[in-house]
């Protein structure tokens, strides 16, 4: 396929005036530009992402051609046009245009594509189009535009939204994912269970939903609970129980004799006796026995209670 553009490189191929961009606003998964072109005849190189183009300004003729006869349409506010990755074309109009470039990364359309469907995708294929009427588009291009320039409370998780809308639109009525033969049902992609697993490991010291738990996977809560069976073979519950309590171990088998209610805290635990009672459950053995064992040294009697005196 040879080397696929990214959206910063393309002004290289197609020279304008930038009016939007998103590069510096720290977005992911999506990108935004707006552009003011003249009069152009360009030839366009494979590209890193999928492309939407939202015309708003006055109507012109677009050509385009990938090897075979031209084709050509009238172009104008409320119209788009759709550029597939990974395939070189030849664009040109016949006067000046303003747009909006939407590009999205293949590897978002393909997360989306794999909750939709419940299956691991291996690609998303999507035709070049030089005139879709489509009214969804445009309107969520201006969302992009608004929500780059104006922003708002909330900003990641509505951009977020945005992105997932503007995948399953384009699934809908553009798109053709190419399927594996192993469905998501059964499993979790790869980036979904590291991302799962970091996302637990970093957050066993407070308390957190499955609510959170799915959004950083990009799935419903029902959907995370039957793909972390079939992952992990048990309840998302019961598997973070267990990393507190293999943290609660490593604590325990340290040097430095630290009391339970910090261990408690350290792991998630609502307080020592929650520890304890989940610890002598698990391990047939109270924290303070399993650190005697693999310490050699008694825990240090607890704390006397304020209000026994």
């Amino acid at each position: 396929m040879g080397q696929l553009i990214a959206p910063d490189e393309v002004p290289l191929w197609i020279p304008g005036e930038l009016t939007l961009n998103s590069a510096t606003a720290g977005w992911e998964h999506v990108a935004l530009k707006g552009y003011r072109y003249g009069s152009l005849d360009v030839a366009i190189p494979s590209m890193r992402d999928y492309m939407i183009v939202s015309y708003k300004g006055s109507d012109a003729m677009m050509s385009r051609r990938a090897g075979g006869p031209w084709r050509s349409e009238q172009v104008g506010r409320g119209v788009c046009s759709l550029l597939t990755r990974g395939e070189s074309s030849q664009w040109k109009w016949d006067r000046p245009i303003d747009v909006t470039h939407i590009y999205v990364a293949q590897t978002e359309l393909c997360r989306v594509a794999e909750d939709v469907f419940e299956h691991s995708i291996s690609d998303v294929g999507m035709e070049d189009c030089v005139r879709v009427e489509d009214s969804i588009l445009p309107s969520l291009a201006s969302a992009f535009e608004e929500e780059l320039t104006s922003g708002g409370l909330g900003g990641n998780l509505y951009r977020s939204a945005l992105v997932n809308q503007l995948c399953i639109h384009l699934l809908r009525r553009y798109a053709k994912a190419r399927v594996r033969e192993v469905p998501l049902a059964v499993r979790m992609a790869d980036w979904q269970r590291r991302r799962l697993v970091q996302f637990i490991e970093d957050n066993l010291d407070r308390n957190f939903k499955l609510e959170e738990m799915a959004g950083e996977v990009g799935v419903s809560v029902s959907g995370l609970i039957r793909k972390f069976r079939a992952e992990f073979g048990c309840s998302p519950h019961a598997y973070v129980l267990r990393q507190r309590l293999e943290r609660a171990r490593q604590l325990l088998s340290r040097p430095v004799a630290t009391p339970l209610k910090c261990i408690a805290t350290d792991c998630g635990f609502s307080d020592q006796s929650h520890l304890v009672r989940h610890f002598k459950r698990a391990f047939e053995q109270t924290p303070a026995d399993y650190r005697s064992t693999v310490t050699g040294r008694p825990l240090p009697p607890p704390e006397p209670d304020p209000q026994s005196r």
